[in-house]
């Protein structure tokens, strides 16, 4: 619970003053929604009962949330959004900008930012889109926190949405059982004293961006020429994405402890993107460090995409695991080929 509230208008000349000093974004709140329909992996009756088993042996994941059939991406970005809002004692209408990050957004067009804007009545704030797939949360971090500390904002309400049960094809092992639904949210604010966000590190190699795709739909391969409708489906190869993730994720690690000079043993709890405990133990193991400092939640909610460090980090300060004043750090890898990482007082 934050220790003390801001109130768009009460302090007039606040942003006058912080730009002044050294202005941080802070975490001020989070918060989390999962839709209720849980999908076990016994009830995927579409694949053989030897084909079930492996799908927990390969990536860790028992459980799944899948979005209801009239609920989209920016119904569950403003139900997270809206936690995280009620946790603050803030109003919606104080927030400056919202940044949804999703890779399977509502529509083509607008950016699914708007109607979250309108959903959660948040009036003042402008608002838009990002896609950096599972890399989201990390790249959608590091935008709000420059954000903040140019002056340009005093509140930005981040949220990272995914609702991939209907982007996947239904019949393919090598996605359909590893992904869920879900959104986590987060509201950075301007301070001048706590640190909040230390540094960030984004990296993309462009080389492989058609290792993780969705191939039809875009001025690529529109509609009128998809050849089935699986070519508007998720795909993923999988081997290819488990390398790169261990490689670049212990690597980004590494890079960015040296970046803000601070040492692994002060890190109190590593907030990966749950793709896959194999990836996650895989990291740690290069990085020389506890498995038990990296949060995992993969085992109930599968693989959310940009949303999953959210709604882990969310799950993280709500148990007590980390506290304020605890230095945290989250990485991410995804499509594009892209990763990120950034290192955060809570």
């Amino acid at each position: 619970m934050p220790d003390r509230v801001f109130i768009k208008g009460i302090d007039k000349d606040r942003s006058e003053r912080q730009t002044m000093k050294s202005r941080h974004a802070i975490i001020y709140s989070t918060g989390r929604y999962l839709p209720e329909n849980i999908i076990h992996n016994e009830d995927l009756d579409q694949f053989p009962d030897t084909a079930k088993f492996l799908i927990s042996q390969k990536t860790g994941v028992f459980a799944r949330r899948h979005a209801g059939e009239n609920e989209c991406t920016s119904d569950l970005a403003a139900k997270a959004a809206i936690s995280c809002i009620d946790k603050s004692m803030m109003s919606a209408d104080a927030i400056d900008g919202i940044i949804v990050s999703t890779s399977s957004p509502d529509r083509m067009q607008p950016a699914t930012a708007t109607r979250v804007q309108h959903l959660i009545k948040a009036c003042n704030a402008f608002a838009f889109d990002i896609n950096s797939v599972c890399s989201g949360s990390t790249y959608g971090i590091t935008v709000a926190d420059s954000l903040i500390r140019s002056g340009h904002c005093d509140t930005v309400l981040f949220i990272a949405a995914e609702v991939y049960s209907k982007i996947l094809n239904p019949q393919d092992f090598s996605t359909f059982p590893y992904f869920g639904d879900g959104a986590g949210a987060m509201l950075l604010t301007a301070d001048s004293e706590r640190r909040g966000v230390l540094q960030s590190v984004l990296s993309t190699e462009g080389s492989g961006c058609d290792v993780i795709s969705v191939p039809g739909g875009g001025t690529m391969m529109p509609y009128s020429r998809l050849r089935s409708p699986s070519d508007a489906c998720f795909r993923m190869k999988g081997k290819a994405v488990f390398e790169f993730a261990v490689v670049r994720g212990a690597e980004v690690i590494q890079q960015l402890l040296e970046k803000a000079k601070v040492s692994i043993d002060e890190i109190k709890c590593f907030i990966c993107h749950q793709a896959n405990v194999n990836i996650i133990t895989g990291i740690a193991h290069k990085v020389k460090a506890s498995v038990r400092l990296f949060y995992m939640n993969l085992f109930r909610y599968g693989n959310i995409a940009s949303a999953s460090i959210l709604i882990a980090l969310d799950e993280a300060l709500e148990k007590g695991v980390i506290q304020k004043g605890d230095l945290v750090m989250t990485v991410a890898f995804g499509g594009g080929l892209s990763w990120g990482a950034n290192l955060i007082e809570i």
